[in-house]
């Protein structure tokens, strides 16, 4: 299967070819755990959950290395604020960090942390300094010499007048656009040993060498927030093809933000709301949905209404999937008029009109519209016939968009056994019913509510599916 992704270097589709046949191998700027994670965090690392979850459909495999920043100068602000080590800042929140991708489902393969790779980068900035493209500084620091690198720029598509590193311009820099490879210790603050002296590693250098480390010279995918484009992936990319040669990665990919009120959530700002509380309202499944049903270089406006709408939509899929499993299980056989042949036309072209969208650049909220047409297939022609094949094309359309959305898991977990036991209620309802005993139907109904089981009530008798 082809896929197309839209590089941000040279902002053009590209079609997908890998270092490795058959391989993907992505790294994902992950967070600095200095605080709570947040939904902005949240949709980035989602998208590109959903991401290494569609290729791993279209047959690859994929290995997924995440990044944690366990030190920098805002883990040292926060440990200073809070009265307590860096260490234990850092540990506290990369398990709420950790915690916030188990809960939202997002598969990492490795999650390396800066400090356990110390050797490493001071290695790499050795052979970057035995290059000629960084210099040590008379403090200890070391900088990355920027005119060293003939392509700066070309990533972020910025010129030398906007190349603010957003660093406290140093005399000791040879132009104000370098940026620190290597920062000299600083009384109090933590630091290691190096040829240059004691110090810590920069913000850009971690990447680089963590990277290079897992998934070698030469890698497929690298992603991460659109904030990241400058000045960070422009420097992990400058310092890397230094040493490292040309087409260090292969296509560059950018999640966009998400915003409240059309401004970006962040920290700064003070208007961020954590994974944390926002999972005390919202399933992780329709925060997946919400994530997802956004295109992810579109930015996704955060509102309680969003997310309600969100939580709606979910709920007609799960309701959809429901009746096509109900037609599947009541069917009397593979008979099929003309017009249950034309429903099965319907679904099998809605089906791969999802993959045509999630092929193209991982359109989600494209390949959402197929699969809720699917569903409008399934309420308005297929519910109620007896159509086995359409049944099963149905549920294998949910199946699969389930696979890359994460978000009807609850729905295809049942086992056999469970589906049995809660058939068997609800004949037992059904006979109620028909007798009109409606208050011990409504015990049944509510006793299965209260177990996760919603009941659909319909004119061809009742399905279930869980909440």
């Amino acid at each position: 299967m082809k896929v197309s992704i839209l590089n941000t270097l040279g902002k053009r589709k590209e079609e997908l070819t890998t270092v490795t046949p058959g391989v993907v191998k992505m790294y994902v700027c992950g967070p600095t755990v200095q605080d709570l994670v947040h939904l902005g965090h949240g949709r980035t690392f989602v998208a590109f959950d959903g991401v290494v979850r569609y290729l791993k459909m279209a047959g690859y495999d994929v290995i997924r290395v995440q990044n944690i920043t366990d030190i920098d100068d805002k883990i040292i602000s926060k440990a200073s604020q809070e009265g307590r080590s860096w260490e234990d800042v850092a540990d506290h929140y990369s398990r709420e960090y950790l915690e916030a991708m188990r809960s939202l489902k997002v598969g990492i393969d490795m999650h390396p942390k800066v400090t356990k790779h110390i050797g490493e980068i001071v290695d790499f900035v050795s052979r970057l300094i035995d290059k000629g493209n960084a210099y040590v500084a008379p403090s200890g620091s070391v900088y990355f010499d920027v005119t060293t690198y003939p392509a700066y720029g070309e990533l972020s598509n910025t010129k030398m007048e906007e190349w603010d590193q957003g660093e406290e311009f140093l005399k000791e820099k040879r132009h104000p656009y370098d940026f620190a490879l290597w920062k000299s210790a600083k009384p109090g603050e933590p630091n290691w040993d190096s040829p240059w002296g004691k110090g810590r590693p920069g913000w850009h250098i971690e990447c680089s060498t963590m990277s290079s480390r897992y998934l070698g010279g030469k890698f497929d995918i690298h992603g991460g927030g659109a904030d990241l484009v400058f000045p960070h992936h422009e420097n992990e990319r400058a310092q890397s093809e230094a040493l490292l040669g040309s087409g260090w990665v292969r296509y560059w990919m950018h999640a966009s933000f998400v915003t409240v009120r059309k401004e970006k959530m962040a920290k700064s700002k003070g208007n961020f709301i954590s994974i944390k509380d926002a999972l005390s309202k919202w399933s992780p499944s329709v925060l997946r949905y919400w994530f997802l049903s956004t295109h992810y270089r579109s930015e996704v406006d955060f509102s309680e209404e969003a997310l309600q709408e969100a939580s709606n939509a979910l709920n007609r899929l799960k309701d959809a999937l429901a009746v096509a499993r109900s037609v599947v299980r009541e069917s009397k056989g593979f008979r099929a008029s003309d017009a249950d042949v034309e429903i099965q036309r319907k679904i099998v072209r809605l089906h791969a009109e999802f993959h045509e969208r999630m092929s193209d650049d991982f359109d989600t909220p494209g390949a959402l519209a197929s699969i809720h047409r699917v569903a409008g297939v399934v309420f308005s022609e297929l519910q109620g016939r007896d159509n086995l094949l359409g049944g099963m094309l149905a549920v294998n359309a949910f199946r699969e968009f389930n696979q890359v959305f994460g978000v009807m898991d609850e729905e295809f977990w049942e086992g056999a056994r469970t589906a049995e036991v809660i058939d068997a209620v609800l004949k037992v309802r059904n006979v109620l019913r028909e007798r009109k005993m409606f208050d011990l139907s409504d015990e049944l109904r509510s006793a299965l509510a209260k177990a996760g089981i919603k009941v659909l009530d319909g004119k061809e008798g009742s399905t279930w599916r869980f909440e």
